[in-house]
Protein backbone atom coordinates (compact mmCIF):
# COMPACT_ATOMS: atom_id res chain seq x y z
CA UNK A 1 0.00 0.00 0.00
CA UNK A 2 2.78 2.16 1.19
CA UNK A 3 4.86 2.10 -2.22
CA UNK A 4 4.27 4.57 -5.04
CA UNK A 5 5.57 4.07 -7.99
CA UNK A 6 8.74 5.80 -8.95
CA UNK A 7 9.24 8.14 -6.17
CA UNK A 8 11.95 7.19 -3.93
CA UNK A 9 11.04 8.04 -0.39
CA UNK A 10 13.50 9.99 0.37
CA UNK A 11 11.98 12.70 -1.59
CA UNK A 12 9.64 12.72 1.30
CA UNK A 13 12.41 13.64 3.97
CA UNK A 14 11.94 17.59 4.27
CA UNK A 15 14.43 19.28 6.84
CA UNK A 16 12.68 21.71 8.53
CA UNK A 17 16.03 23.81 9.11
CA UNK A 18 15.24 24.27 5.32
CA UNK A 19 12.73 27.11 6.40
CA UNK A 20 13.89 30.39 7.17
CA UNK A 21 13.69 31.69 11.36
CA UNK A 22 9.98 32.56 12.06
CA UNK A 23 11.18 35.86 13.07
CA UNK A 24 13.37 36.54 10.22
CA UNK A 25 11.29 34.95 7.27
CA UNK A 26 9.83 37.27 4.26
CA UNK A 27 7.18 36.77 1.98
CA UNK A 28 9.47 38.30 -0.88
CA UNK A 29 7.80 37.97 -4.33
CA UNK A 30 10.84 37.14 -5.89
CA UNK A 31 10.91 33.91 -4.83
CA UNK A 32 7.93 33.20 -2.61
CA UNK A 33 6.50 30.72 -5.54
CA UNK A 34 9.90 29.23 -6.61
CA UNK A 35 8.66 25.64 -5.65
CA UNK A 36 5.39 25.86 -8.29
CA UNK A 37 1.89 27.09 -7.81
CA UNK A 38 -1.51 25.44 -6.58
CA UNK A 39 -4.90 25.28 -8.26
CA UNK A 40 -7.60 24.09 -5.95
CA UNK A 41 -10.09 22.65 -6.85
CA UNK A 42 -13.66 24.01 -6.72
CA UNK A 43 -15.89 21.09 -5.49
CA UNK A 44 -19.49 20.63 -5.43
CA UNK A 45 -21.12 22.21 -2.38
CA UNK A 46 -21.64 18.79 -0.36
CA UNK A 47 -18.12 18.20 0.30
CA UNK A 48 -17.94 21.40 1.68
CA UNK A 49 -19.91 24.68 1.75
CA UNK A 50 -22.94 22.37 2.87
CA UNK A 51 -21.53 20.89 5.81
CA UNK A 52 -21.22 24.53 7.12
CA UNK A 53 -24.49 25.40 6.57
CA UNK A 54 -25.57 22.19 7.84
CA UNK A 55 -23.70 22.86 10.57
CA UNK A 56 -25.69 21.55 13.50
CA UNK A 57 -25.82 18.16 12.07
CA UNK A 58 -22.15 18.11 12.70
CA UNK A 59 -22.17 17.29 16.30
CA UNK A 60 -25.07 15.12 17.69
CA UNK A 61 -25.30 16.04 20.87
CA UNK A 62 -24.53 19.87 20.66
CA UNK A 63 -24.83 22.41 18.29
CA UNK A 64 -21.05 23.63 19.31
CA UNK A 65 -20.01 23.48 15.48
CA UNK A 66 -22.03 26.03 14.62
CA UNK A 67 -20.00 28.47 16.89
CA UNK A 68 -17.17 26.51 15.39
CA UNK A 69 -17.39 27.08 11.86
CA UNK A 70 -17.62 31.24 12.53
CA UNK A 71 -15.23 33.85 11.46
CA UNK A 72 -13.91 30.92 8.56
CA UNK A 73 -13.59 28.09 11.18
CA UNK A 74 -11.69 30.42 13.90
CA UNK A 75 -14.71 30.46 16.17
CA UNK A 76 -16.36 32.53 18.27
CA UNK A 77 -14.19 35.66 19.09
CA UNK A 78 -12.84 35.10 22.78
CA UNK A 79 -11.73 38.40 23.96
CA UNK A 80 -13.92 39.05 26.37
CA UNK A 81 -13.43 35.67 28.76
CA UNK A 82 -9.71 36.50 28.44
CA UNK A 83 -9.42 40.09 29.16
CA UNK A 84 -7.58 39.67 32.45
CA UNK A 85 -5.54 36.59 30.90
CA UNK A 86 -3.95 38.40 27.83
CA UNK A 87 -2.63 41.87 27.17
CA UNK A 88 -5.70 44.05 26.16
CA UNK A 89 -4.41 45.02 22.65
CA UNK A 90 -3.85 41.45 21.69
CA UNK A 91 -7.27 40.07 22.92
CA UNK A 92 -8.71 40.56 19.58
CA UNK A 93 -6.71 37.76 18.34
CA UNK A 94 -7.89 35.11 20.00
CA UNK A 95 -10.61 32.91 19.63
CA UNK A 96 -12.50 30.15 20.94
CA UNK A 97 -11.27 28.17 17.80
CA UNK A 98 -12.32 23.82 17.52
CA UNK A 99 -9.29 21.50 17.15
CA UNK A 100 -10.62 20.05 14.41
CA UNK A 101 -11.17 22.99 11.91
CA UNK A 102 -7.99 22.93 10.08
CA UNK A 103 -9.77 21.82 6.73
CA UNK A 104 -12.15 25.18 7.08
CA UNK A 105 -8.49 27.32 8.45
CA UNK A 106 -6.48 25.62 5.36
CA UNK A 107 -9.19 26.39 2.17
CA UNK A 108 -9.45 30.16 3.15
CA UNK A 109 -6.33 30.54 3.66
CA UNK A 110 -5.12 28.78 -0.22
CA UNK A 111 -8.13 30.65 -1.66
CA UNK A 112 -5.92 33.51 -1.17
CA UNK A 113 -2.36 32.05 -1.27
CA UNK A 114 0.15 34.63 -4.34
CA UNK A 115 1.03 31.05 -5.76
CA UNK A 116 -2.56 30.03 -6.25
CA UNK A 117 -3.25 29.76 -9.86
CA UNK A 118 -6.39 29.99 -11.85
CA UNK A 119 -4.58 28.05 -14.32
CA UNK A 120 -4.44 24.28 -14.22
CA UNK A 121 -1.83 23.64 -16.55
CA UNK A 122 0.72 25.72 -14.83
CA UNK A 123 0.05 24.38 -11.61
CA UNK A 124 2.36 22.17 -9.46
CA UNK A 125 0.10 20.27 -7.36
CA UNK A 126 -3.78 20.28 -7.13
CA UNK A 127 -5.62 20.95 -3.87
CA UNK A 128 -8.55 19.41 -3.01
CA UNK A 129 -10.71 21.24 -0.44
CA UNK A 130 -13.14 18.70 0.86
CA UNK A 131 -13.92 18.89 4.69
CA UNK A 132 -13.76 15.28 5.21
CA UNK A 133 -13.11 15.84 9.50
CA UNK A 134 -16.33 16.86 9.54
CA UNK A 135 -17.80 14.55 6.85
CA UNK A 136 -16.75 11.96 8.61
CA UNK A 137 -17.02 13.07 12.28
CA UNK A 138 -20.86 13.14 11.95
CA UNK A 139 -20.68 9.27 11.89
CA UNK A 140 -18.06 8.33 14.41
CA UNK A 141 -20.05 8.02 17.90
CA UNK A 142 -23.67 7.39 16.67
CA UNK A 143 -24.58 3.73 15.11
CA UNK A 144 -23.74 4.47 11.48
CA UNK A 145 -22.87 1.70 9.72
CA UNK A 146 -19.57 1.77 7.05
CA UNK A 147 -21.79 2.47 4.34
CA UNK A 148 -22.25 5.98 5.58
CA UNK A 149 -19.01 6.59 7.17
CA UNK A 150 -17.49 5.82 4.01
CA UNK A 151 -20.08 7.31 1.71
CA UNK A 152 -19.07 10.84 1.15
CA UNK A 153 -15.14 10.06 0.90
CA UNK A 154 -16.53 7.38 -2.03
CA UNK A 155 -18.41 10.08 -3.71
CA UNK A 156 -15.19 12.57 -3.68
CA UNK A 157 -13.03 10.35 -4.93
CA UNK A 158 -15.18 9.60 -7.68
CA UNK A 159 -15.75 13.23 -8.55
CA UNK A 160 -12.09 13.72 -8.03
CA UNK A 161 -10.88 11.20 -10.83
CA UNK A 162 -13.30 12.18 -13.55
CA UNK A 163 -11.01 15.42 -13.62
CA UNK A 164 -8.37 16.16 -16.43
CA UNK A 165 -5.50 17.31 -14.39
CA UNK A 166 -5.60 14.03 -11.83
CA UNK A 167 -4.76 11.39 -15.29
CA UNK A 168 -1.18 12.80 -15.81
CA UNK A 169 -0.07 11.72 -12.26
CA UNK A 170 -2.96 9.50 -11.43
CA UNK A 171 -2.90 11.95 -7.87
CA UNK A 172 0.46 11.98 -6.97
CA UNK A 173 0.63 15.65 -7.51
CA UNK A 174 -2.55 16.10 -5.37
CA UNK A 175 -2.84 16.65 -1.57
CA UNK A 176 -5.30 17.49 1.03
CA UNK A 177 -5.63 18.37 4.56
CA UNK A 178 -7.73 15.81 7.10
CA UNK A 179 -8.55 17.76 10.17
CA UNK A 180 -9.16 15.06 12.48
CA UNK A 181 -6.41 12.29 14.00
CA UNK A 182 -5.48 10.09 10.57
CA UNK A 183 -7.03 6.81 12.50
CA UNK A 184 -10.56 8.46 12.28
CA UNK A 185 -9.98 7.84 8.37
CA UNK A 186 -8.12 4.07 8.36
CA UNK A 187 -10.57 1.84 9.60
CA UNK A 188 -9.84 -1.92 8.85
CA UNK A 189 -12.24 -4.68 9.13
CA UNK A 190 -15.98 -4.64 9.26
CA UNK A 191 -16.08 -3.82 12.91
CA UNK A 192 -13.15 -1.17 13.00
CA UNK A 193 -13.62 2.27 13.54
CA UNK A 194 -13.78 5.45 11.44
CA UNK A 195 -14.16 5.56 7.71
CA UNK A 196 -11.77 3.59 4.99
CA UNK A 197 -10.71 6.69 3.39
CA UNK A 198 -6.99 6.35 3.49
CA UNK A 199 -7.29 2.89 2.56
CA UNK A 200 -9.82 3.72 -0.76
CA UNK A 201 -7.86 2.92 -4.42
CA UNK A 202 -8.27 6.78 -5.26
CA UNK A 203 -6.40 8.13 -2.26
CA UNK A 204 -3.34 6.04 -2.85
CA UNK A 205 -0.60 8.96 -3.46
CA UNK A 206 -2.84 11.92 -2.64
CA UNK A 207 -0.54 13.32 0.22
CA UNK A 208 -2.15 14.28 3.54
CA UNK A 209 -1.59 17.24 5.97
CA UNK A 210 -3.38 16.10 8.78
CA UNK A 211 -3.44 16.98 12.64
CA UNK A 212 -1.87 13.47 13.70
CA UNK A 213 -0.49 11.07 11.30
CA UNK A 214 0.78 7.51 11.01
CA UNK A 215 4.19 7.46 11.14
CA UNK A 216 4.30 4.92 8.65
CA UNK A 217 2.62 6.79 5.88
CA UNK A 218 5.15 8.92 3.85
CA UNK A 219 2.14 10.16 2.47
CA UNK A 220 0.78 11.85 5.72
CA UNK A 221 2.86 15.07 7.17
CA UNK A 222 1.67 16.37 10.92
CA UNK A 223 0.50 19.52 10.99
CA UNK A 224 -0.06 21.97 14.01
CA UNK A 225 -3.60 21.82 16.05
CA UNK A 226 -5.51 24.76 15.60
CA UNK A 227 -5.11 27.11 19.17
CA UNK A 228 -7.07 30.30 19.81
CA UNK A 229 -4.64 32.94 18.70
CA UNK A 230 -4.96 33.86 15.18
CA UNK A 231 -2.06 36.97 15.06
CA UNK A 232 -3.80 39.70 12.87
CA UNK A 233 0.06 40.80 11.78
CA UNK A 234 3.78 40.39 12.19
CA UNK A 235 3.95 42.88 15.83
CA UNK A 236 0.59 40.59 17.34
CA UNK A 237 3.27 38.02 17.31
CA UNK A 238 6.36 39.97 18.49
CA UNK A 239 3.99 41.57 21.37
CA UNK A 240 3.39 37.64 22.04
CA UNK A 241 6.63 36.35 22.06
CA UNK A 242 7.32 39.48 24.35
CA UNK A 243 4.28 38.88 26.56
CA UNK A 244 5.41 34.76 27.44
CA UNK A 245 8.84 35.75 27.90
CA UNK A 246 8.52 37.96 30.21
CA UNK A 247 5.67 36.66 32.37
CA UNK A 248 5.77 35.62 35.95
CA UNK A 249 5.70 31.93 37.02
CA UNK A 250 4.94 30.44 39.76
CA UNK A 251 4.70 26.89 39.23
CA UNK A 252 7.44 24.43 38.38
CA UNK A 253 4.78 22.38 36.38
CA UNK A 254 1.37 22.01 35.43
CA UNK A 255 -1.24 19.46 34.01
CA UNK A 256 -4.92 20.52 32.14
CA UNK A 257 -6.82 17.36 31.18
CA UNK A 258 -9.43 15.01 31.93
CA UNK A 259 -9.59 11.66 33.00
CA UNK A 260 -10.35 8.47 30.58
CA UNK A 261 -12.32 5.63 33.16
CA UNK A 262 -12.70 3.59 29.82
CA UNK A 263 -8.75 3.34 28.89
CA UNK A 264 -7.18 0.90 31.71
CA UNK A 265 -4.35 2.35 33.92
CA UNK A 266 -5.81 5.60 32.84
CA UNK A 267 -2.47 7.55 32.71
CA UNK A 268 -3.82 11.17 32.60
CA UNK A 269 -6.02 10.38 35.68
CA UNK A 270 -2.61 9.58 37.54
CA UNK A 271 -1.51 12.56 36.31
CA UNK A 272 -4.74 14.47 38.06
CA UNK A 273 -3.97 12.56 41.07
CA UNK A 274 -0.32 13.59 41.22
CA UNK A 275 -0.83 17.13 40.88
CA UNK A 276 -3.22 17.44 43.36
CA UNK A 277 -0.92 16.00 45.86
CA UNK A 278 1.88 18.10 44.41
CA UNK A 279 0.09 21.31 44.81
CA UNK A 280 2.95 23.17 46.13
CA UNK A 281 4.44 22.85 42.83
CA UNK A 282 2.13 21.86 40.26
CA UNK A 283 -1.29 23.46 39.34
CA UNK A 284 -3.63 21.64 37.93
CA UNK A 285 -6.73 21.91 35.45
CA UNK A 286 -9.43 19.28 36.44
CA UNK A 287 -11.27 18.73 32.90
CA UNK A 288 -13.10 15.98 34.11
CA UNK A 289 -16.38 17.25 34.76
CA UNK A 290 -16.71 19.55 32.10
CA UNK A 291 -15.54 19.23 28.28
CA UNK A 292 -12.91 21.54 27.83
CA UNK A 293 -13.40 22.50 24.15
CA UNK A 294 -11.22 25.20 22.35
CA UNK A 295 -9.18 25.97 25.65
CA UNK A 296 -10.22 28.22 28.92
CA UNK A 297 -8.93 30.96 30.07
CA UNK A 298 -8.13 28.75 33.31
CA UNK A 299 -6.27 26.49 30.97
CA UNK A 300 -4.40 29.29 29.48
CA UNK A 301 -3.62 31.43 32.56
CA UNK A 302 -2.23 28.05 34.43
CA UNK A 303 0.13 27.66 31.13
CA UNK A 304 1.33 30.97 31.67
CA UNK A 305 2.28 30.59 34.96
CA UNK A 306 4.24 27.16 34.83
CA UNK A 307 7.32 26.26 33.44
CA UNK A 308 6.42 23.02 32.23
CA UNK A 309 3.19 21.70 31.37
CA UNK A 310 2.82 17.92 31.44
CA UNK A 311 1.35 16.24 28.23
CA UNK A 312 0.70 12.99 27.92
CA UNK A 313 -1.21 11.37 25.04
CA UNK A 314 -4.89 12.35 24.32
CA UNK A 315 -7.53 9.64 22.71
CA UNK A 316 -4.68 9.01 20.77
CA UNK A 317 -1.20 10.13 20.96
CA UNK A 318 -1.48 13.44 19.88
CA UNK A 319 -3.57 16.21 21.35
CA UNK A 320 -4.54 19.66 20.96
CA UNK A 321 -2.85 20.63 24.43
CA UNK A 322 1.01 20.65 23.03
CA UNK A 323 0.25 23.56 21.12
CA UNK A 324 -1.63 25.87 23.56
CA UNK A 325 0.84 24.74 26.08
CA UNK A 326 3.82 25.73 23.75
CA UNK A 327 1.69 28.99 22.59
CA UNK A 328 2.04 30.18 26.33
CA UNK A 329 5.65 29.69 27.03
CA UNK A 330 5.39 26.82 28.77
CA UNK A 331 7.90 23.72 28.18
CA UNK A 332 6.39 20.23 27.26
CA UNK A 333 6.72 17.35 28.65
CA UNK A 334 5.87 14.16 26.66
CA UNK A 335 5.91 10.95 28.15
CA UNK A 336 5.24 9.32 24.59
CA UNK A 337 7.68 9.67 21.87
CA UNK A 338 4.66 9.66 19.05
CA UNK A 339 2.64 12.72 21.02
CA UNK A 340 5.43 15.08 19.11
CA UNK A 341 8.89 13.82 17.82
CA UNK A 342 7.00 11.88 15.28
CA UNK A 343 4.47 13.77 14.43
CA UNK A 344 5.74 17.60 13.38
CA UNK A 345 8.58 17.64 12.11
CA UNK A 346 8.40 20.35 9.51
CA UNK A 347 6.94 22.51 12.80
CA UNK A 348 9.24 21.66 15.77
CA UNK A 349 12.34 21.55 16.40
CA UNK A 350 15.35 18.56 15.67
CA UNK A 351 16.55 18.69 18.66
CA UNK A 352 14.20 17.27 21.38
CA UNK A 353 15.59 18.30 24.62
CA UNK A 354 16.59 22.12 22.99
CA UNK A 355 12.68 22.73 23.77
CA UNK A 356 11.19 19.69 25.97
CA UNK A 357 11.47 16.86 28.78
CA UNK A 358 11.02 13.31 27.88
CA UNK A 359 9.82 11.33 30.96
CA UNK A 360 8.72 7.51 29.62
CA UNK A 361 5.21 7.05 31.16
CA UNK A 362 6.41 3.13 32.41
CA UNK A 363 9.03 4.72 34.37
CA UNK A 364 6.41 7.00 36.09
CA UNK A 365 3.81 4.35 36.31
CA UNK A 366 5.70 1.23 38.42
CA UNK A 367 7.13 4.41 40.77
CA UNK A 368 10.62 4.54 39.48
CA UNK A 369 10.83 7.80 38.49
CA UNK A 370 9.30 11.63 39.71
CA UNK A 371 8.13 13.75 37.31
CA UNK A 372 9.10 16.82 40.28
CA UNK A 373 12.54 15.41 40.71
CA UNK A 374 13.09 15.40 37.41
CA UNK A 375 11.83 18.86 36.76
CA UNK A 376 13.59 20.14 39.74
CA UNK A 377 16.93 19.17 38.32
CA UNK A 378 16.62 21.64 35.66
CA UNK A 379 18.37 24.84 36.75
CA UNK A 380 17.14 28.25 35.78
CA UNK A 381 19.30 29.01 33.11
CA UNK A 382 18.46 25.48 31.62
CA UNK A 383 15.22 26.76 31.92
CA UNK A 384 15.24 30.35 30.35
CA UNK A 385 17.12 28.58 27.26
CA UNK A 386 14.22 26.33 26.85
CA UNK A 387 11.86 28.81 27.28
CA UNK A 388 13.36 30.88 24.62
CA UNK A 389 13.46 27.74 22.30
CA UNK A 390 10.20 27.53 22.69
CA UNK A 391 8.87 30.52 22.28
CA UNK A 392 10.87 31.02 19.12
CA UNK A 393 9.00 28.27 17.69
CA UNK A 394 5.30 30.11 17.83
CA UNK A 395 4.98 31.35 14.75
CA UNK A 396 5.28 28.69 12.86
CA UNK A 397 2.47 26.66 15.02
CA UNK A 398 -0.29 29.64 15.07
CA UNK A 399 -2.66 29.47 11.77
CA UNK A 400 -2.93 33.90 11.31
CA UNK A 401 -6.37 36.17 10.66
CA UNK A 402 -5.24 37.40 7.09
CA UNK A 403 -6.10 35.32 4.59
CA UNK A 404 -2.99 36.32 2.61
CA UNK A 405 -0.80 35.67 5.47
CA UNK A 406 1.17 38.00 7.83
CA UNK A 407 3.77 40.65 6.64
CA UNK A 408 6.77 38.76 6.88
CA UNK A 409 6.64 35.91 9.26
CA UNK A 410 5.74 32.69 8.27
CA UNK A 411 2.88 30.59 10.33
CA UNK A 412 2.24 26.90 10.32
CA UNK A 413 -0.12 27.26 6.97
CA UNK A 414 2.97 29.03 4.73
CA UNK A 415 5.22 26.10 6.40
CA UNK A 416 2.68 23.62 5.56
CA UNK A 417 1.80 24.81 1.21
CA UNK A 418 5.71 25.26 1.06
CA UNK A 419 6.48 21.83 2.33
CA UNK A 420 3.92 20.16 0.35
CA UNK A 421 4.88 22.37 -2.90
CA UNK A 422 8.87 21.17 -2.00
CA UNK A 423 7.30 17.72 -2.01
CA UNK A 424 5.26 17.23 -5.25
CA UNK A 425 8.17 19.35 -7.09
CA UNK A 426 10.94 17.26 -6.22
CA UNK A 427 8.76 14.16 -7.37
CA UNK A 428 8.88 15.77 -11.12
Amino acid sequence: YFFISNVHLSLFSISPQQFPSPKTSTHNSSNLCLSGKVYVYDLPPMFNKELLDNCSSLDPWSPRYCDAVLSGGFGRKAATQLAEVVPESLAPAWYWTDQFMLEVIFHNRVLKHACRTSEPESATAFYIPFYAGLAVGRYLFTNYDNKARDSDCEMLLRWVQEQPHWKRSNGSDHFITLGRMVWDFRRSGENGWGSSFVYMEGMRNIQRLVIERSPWDPLDVGVPYPTGFHPRSDADVLEWQDYVSTHKRTSLFCFAGGTRGAFKNDFRGYLLSYCKNESDSCRVVDCSGTRCYNGASAILDTFLGSDFCLQPRGDTYTRRSVFDCIVAGSIPVFFWERTAYDQYEWFLPGEPTSYSVFIDNNAVKNGSVSIRNVLEKYSREEIRKMRERVISIIPQILYATPQEGLETIKDAFDVAIEGVLRRIKKQW
